[in-house]
């Protein structure tokens, strides 16, 4: 393991992702610490859509408020929903696709059925809907949970090619004779082939919960009474920044979801890479 993370110390393509994801995270954690502005509070004296200045460095949004704390804040909130999606998404896959590729049989069958139901349907559509039935009590864990819910087929039916291509192995059946147990196999045997895998799964779930999240609240069915990255968007096109070509109100936002989920893009590729002989070949 420790050659391989030395292999991927050795990737640009994982140095990039990784330092810029990372600035991503101390930007969330650190940056309200550093930088503090009340964004639920008008700022009379600037004005809205007011330009840059010494106590405003990207200007405010239609409300007067800063707009780089917006951004902190709403960073923050979208690496949230993210990681809660990613999370659930990834736990879901895992059990689900583990269980039933290992076990095979009816099984199999059944749950690679509901699996292939849900990648059937739209996912961005069953968001909608969720989103469009709570109307005034969505939240940020709820969004993370819908979206966690709705994302883990593909997952499942990844992990699930991996673990029956594992059920066969010799050390595998040798763990059988012995009389281990299938928990046993799946956690000593099973677990520690695809850690490197289900890891790598998480990384997409992540951005993919990131993305999620920002377009549901660009068409106004993301949180409320909170800030996002996507809610920070829908504010612009609602308040006419998009059709007058204030820029500063979209394109920062646009540039800071861009740049966090290629970043993950990138760690997932340079992993890939690494953990895939084929592909070193």
């Amino acid at each position: 393991m420790g050659k391989l993370f030395r292999n991927l110390l050795k990737s640009p393509m994982f140095v990039v992702g990784i330092s810029i994801f990372v600035l991503t995270l101390l930007i969330a954690i650190f940056g309200p610490i550093f930088y503090s502005v009340d964004t639920h509070a008008r700022d009379i004296l600037a004005g809205p859509y007011a330009g840059s200045s010494a106590s405003h460095l990207l200007g405010t949004d239609h409300l007067g408020r800063d707009y780089v704390s917006l951004l902190i804040e709403g960073l923050g909130n979208s690496l949230y929903v993210g990681f809660l999606a990613g999370i659930i998404a990834t736990t879901l896959g895992v059990l689900i696709g583990l269980f039933g590729g290992f076990r095979g049989g009816w099984i199999d069958e059944v749950l690679n059925m509901f699996t292939n139901l849900f990648i059937v349907i739209p996912q961005f559509v069953i968001l909608v809907l969720i989103s469009s039935a709570f109307k005034d009590g969505r939240s940020l864990t709820l969004i993370g949970v819908v979206i966690g819910l709705t994302a883990w087929s593909w997952s499942a039916r990844a992990v699930r090619a991996q673990a029956s291509s594992l059920r066969s192995r010799d050390h595998i059946s040798l763990a059988r004779i012995n009389g281990a147990s299938t928990l046993t196999i799946v956690i000593k045997h099973v677990l520690p082939y695809l850690l490197s895998y289900v890891f790598m799964v998480f990384i997409m779930q992540v951005g993919s919960g990131i993305l999620s999240e920002a377009s549901i609240s660009m068409i106004g069915l993301g949180p409320v009474d909170t800030t996002s990255l996507g809610i920070i968007l829908n504010q612009a096109k609602d308040n006419g920044a998009l059709a007058d070509s204030i820029w500063i109100a979209f394109l920062p936002a646009t540039l800071v979801v861009t740049l966090t989920v290629f970043s993950l893009y990138l760690i997932n590729t340079s992993m890939e890479g690494v953990f895939n002989p084929r592909l070193r070949k």
